[in-house]
């Protein structure tokens, strides 16, 4: 058996769905034979997983799966290993840049944080 990395791709729909389209994409991790056997296990998370509730306001929320966009066969589960990289384009590399930073700065708060209420 082997490690791949999948992701599911979901479209979020809210009430009526007139609302600007929604995505949510899932890094899933996969143990199978081969590439079909990971492929076809992520299909059946996908589906298992999709749901429908009502949201604060109580309009209908639907989280329709709609396929496995990609299957990756991961070499070594090591520390520190690249499991995903997406290269993208920003307009302005300046605010990219300060927004990572500020993410990072509060993640860092948050597990210090975490951290010191466990101790």
């Amino acid at each position: 058996m082997k490690w791949y990395l999948a992701k599911l791709v979901y479209r979020i729909l809210c009430g009526d769905g007139k609302h600007t389209p929604q995505f949510d994409e899932q890094l899933r991790l996969i143990n199978a034979e081969n590439e079909l056997h990971a492929f076809q296990k992520a299909r059946v998370f996908g589906h298992r997983e999709q749901d429908n509730f009502l949201n604060a306001s109580e309009k209908p929320v639907l989280w329709k799966f709609i396929d496995v966009s990609e299957v990756h066969e991961l070499s070594s589960l090591n520390d520190g290993v690249e499991i995903y990289s997406r290269i993208s384009e920003e307009e302005n590399g300046d605010i990219f840049t300060k927004l990572t930073l500020l993410r990072a700065a509060h993640l860092q708060e948050n597990f210090m944080h975490t951290s010191m209420q466990l101790n």
